[in-house]
């Protein structure tokens, strides 16, 4: 059911881990896991994955393409909050946004609601006609829309998705599969604003002329049952059964789980999340100040110049991992260097690949002496600097 593995971390990591990108990921399975406790799902296809790595802990057909219903309205509302610089404008509702089939919030042709309203009800009540009127804002229209969503999806690296609107409404051509989903929305999580959404469960926004409200409930069940949920999208229709992407986070690690067509997602979701919890913690590999080297200095007033990490590093790792680390620098260095200039790394390995690496800083400033003509170049020639 699952293959070996091992993350590999592309970026500087700090306990803020939830802002980076550019992680690719792999799937993980720990060695004598106990059979016995991976989770059994009704879903024709699931995945659960670790949202920083991208590390896939369990998954189930989770490369076959089904249709996705309303979780298409992760990429809808991720394409909205990347094209704008700000939310909180008048958007006047097209006339072929209103009166779209499926759930709705009655909006009105030629009414006036805020781009950040329409996410909200996008998200919480999974309105169809909010994604309309969204696609017709950005785009003038749902095919010109729905070609900005699947080049994010190339962007992102989604190999197996494929989208012909921004509802979710049954299209052939409009699918996904569990592990281009999960990648999807550990993607748009790192997003503060959509992460703020899709974890907000009750939500009044003004109506069209003003007076009056709109009460906004979260169709997402397990913000209420499970403990530290945080979002993030249900999805229904007759052709693609129940449909539902969830994500938790406990003590810096955070899972996001995925189920196609599963009649029973709700438990399946609470197996799958406490699956991955007791499989994963933050592991903290780094403090400030812990790994340091020193480095030979040509042409300075210093013969050697201490450099070291300044940040702590924390990441999500199995529970068990062995994490090594070495030192990675220059033997020599030439002046002038300054306080704080990046001069070797240490990186951090697990049974020998990459997964994290630190910068080493200068903790002080060389300065150049004065030189005679050529004789430092001639030195730097030497050692194969420059």
């Amino acid at each position: 059911m699952k293959k070996n593995g091992v993350r590999r971390l592309t970026a500087f990591l700090t306990l803020s881990l939830m802002t980076l990108s550019g992680l690719s990921p792999c799937i993980y399975a720990k060695k004598n896991d106990d059979q016995a406790s991976v989770p059994s799902v009704s879903a024709e296809a699931a995945v659960l994955m670790e949202a920083v790595s991208g590390d896939v802990i369990f998954e189930k057909n989770s490369d076959k393409r089904l249709p996705m219903a309303s979780t298409t309205k992760i990429m809808t509302a991720l394409v909205a909050i990347e094209k704008q610089s700000g939310l909180d404008y008048d958007v006047k509702v097209a006339s072929d946004a209103a009166g779209v089939e499926g759930s709705s919030i009655y909006l009105k042709a030629g009414e006036t609601i805020t781009m950040e309203s329409l996410l909200y009800a996008l998200l919480l009540e999974s309105a169809n006609d909010a994604a309309a009127a969204i696609a017709y804002e950005i785009s003038g229209g749902i095919e010109p829309f729905a070609e900005l969503m699947n080049e994010t999806a190339e962007r992102i690296g989604l190999q197996n998705t494929h989208f012909m609107n921004p509802h979710g409404l049954d299209d052939e051509q409009h699918y996904t599969t569990a592990h281009d989903l999960a990648k999807l929305t550990s993607y748009a999580l790192k997003n503060e604003k959509f992460r703020e959404i899709v974890s907000t469960y009750k939500k009044t926004i003004p109506l069209g002329d003003g007076d009056g409200t709109r009460l906004l409930l979260n169709h997402n069940k397990m913000l209420r049952i499970y403990d530290n949920a945080i979002g993030v999208k249900t999805g229904f229709t007759k052709k693609s059964g129940r449909c539902l992407v969830s994500a938790a986070e406990r003590d810096g690690v955070t899972m996001v789980a995925v189920t196609l067509k599963a009649p029973d997602d709700w438990n399946d979701h609470e197996k799958m999340l406490d699956y991955g919890f007791s499989k994963y913690s933050l592991n903290k590999i780094a403090s400030p100040g812990q790994f340091y080297t020193h480095i030979n200095c040509i042409g300075g007033d210093k013969s050697t110049v201490r450099c070291s990490n300044r940040d702590e590093l924390a990441i999500p790792l199995p529970i068990g991992t062995r994490v090594t680390s070495r030192i990675e620098a220059e033997r020599y260095f030439p002046a002038p260097i300054n306080s704080g200039d990046a001069l070797a790394r240490v990186i951090f390995s697990v049974d020998g690949e990459e997964i994290a690496s630190a910068p080493l800083y200068s903790e002080e400033d060389v300065a150049l002496v004065q030189d005679e003509p050529g004789v430092i170049a001639k030195i730097l020639r030497f050692f194969g600097i420059g």
